[in-house]
């Protein structure tokens, strides 16, 4: 039987993402309302939810999956969802264009993203007058892209700039069409384009420098009446991050991404290579990076032509650092 390929199963994966269905459902529950990009970099998620952390901690999240940050971006500010787990300069972009208060309150990575062309380009400078797709024109990993050529010596202007959505959107469109030259993918979908010809032209934080990439965040009302859910939900977390980087838990945690993502043996183990690799993985605990914060600040300044960005406005570190006290005891 031929697997399903990753793109093709997203409405199954949706299914998962409320706790009960792992049968882990407790009295008195807190309901959260997550939403988050699809792909590998869930494995926390998943592992809470398949391990019953988040349901120990007495919540019940409804997990939904997003195609594009600017759906995620208005979800969360107008409450339809609580948290959100994707690039953090979302949260950054949610107080830059509404003044809405968006706050960041845990890390989770520096992107694992690569930056993947399709098999006639050679290197990052054949990307002069070609298509970079990206998700939204104006935030995180455009302007991570954006920022490696601006350093390979392609300005802006030199290229072109097409929206077209997630990473699984835009992987599927660059199957589909040639002219879409190059974009950022992360696993799995990286490793399928590399299976499929496309090559990789560098890791982004080689190439644009350190970045603070997927995190936590949600709206500073929701975060002021919520505190104690706010630290068990990221004590949870904490744990199944734990848990999936745990070498011990190596098998369980295949087991994991290969019923999530429906995808082959091959493409799970070098999956999971990615999410434990210690320099470009999920980082230890969730931990926040300031200074890939500050250069993603720093990227977004230059291709915005503002002033310098005040970091200290967009991050509350608080209740992450109280959940960690609470893990210890």
């Amino acid at each position: 039987m031929r697997r399903r390929t990753f793109i093709h199963s997203l409405g199954a994966i949706a299914g998962y993402g409320i706790a009960s269905k792992a049968g882990f459902v407790m009295a008195n529950e807190t309901k959260l309302k997550v939403k988050v990009f699809p792909g590998a970099q869930n494995l926390a998620l998943w592992a809470g939810l398949e391990n019953g952390f988040f349901a120990n901690a007495g919540l019940n999240l409804d997990v939904s999956y997003t195609m594009n940050s600017s759906e995620l971006r208005g979800d969360l500010a107008s409450g339809k969802v609580d948290i959100a787990h994707s690039a953090v300069d979302n949260s950054v972009a949610i107080q830059r264009m509404t003044g809405q208060p968006s706050i960041i309150l845990m890390g989770g990575d520096s992107s694992m993203n690569q930056l993947m062309a399709q098999p006639d380009i050679t290197s990052i400078s054949d990307l002069r007058g070609k298509t970079l797709i990206v998700d939204a024109p104006n935030t995180a990993y455009a302007l991570q892209a954006m920022k490696a050529l601006d350093v390979a010596g392609i300005k802006p202007g030199e290229y072109k700039v097409q929206v077209i959505g997630s990473t699984a959107m835009r992987f599927k469109a660059m199957q589909g069409n040639k002219e879409y030259s190059v974009s950022t993918l992360n696993p799995p979908f990286s490793i399928q384009a590399s299976d499929l010809g496309m090559k990789s032209l560098g890791w982004l934080i080689d190439l644009a420098g350190p970045y603070q990439a997927s995190g936590m965040f949600a709206m500073k009302p929701f975060i002021e009446a919520n505190g104690q859910v706010i630290e068990k939900y990221i004590a949870a977390w904490i744990r199944s991050v734990r848990w999936g980087l745990n070498p011990s838990n190596r098998s369980a945690v295949l087991a994991l991404l290969e019923k999530r993502l429906g995808l082959s043996p091959d493409i799970i183990e070098k999956s999971y290579s990615i999410l434990t690799n210690p320099r470009i993985g999920l980082a230890v605990d969730a931990q926040f990076s300031m200074v890939g914060f500050k250069n993603l600040l720093a990227i977004r300044q230059e291709f915005e032509k503002s002033s310098p960005i005040n970091p200290d406005q967009f991050v509350d570190l608080s209740y992450y650092n109280k959940a960690i006290a609470s893990l210890k005891t």
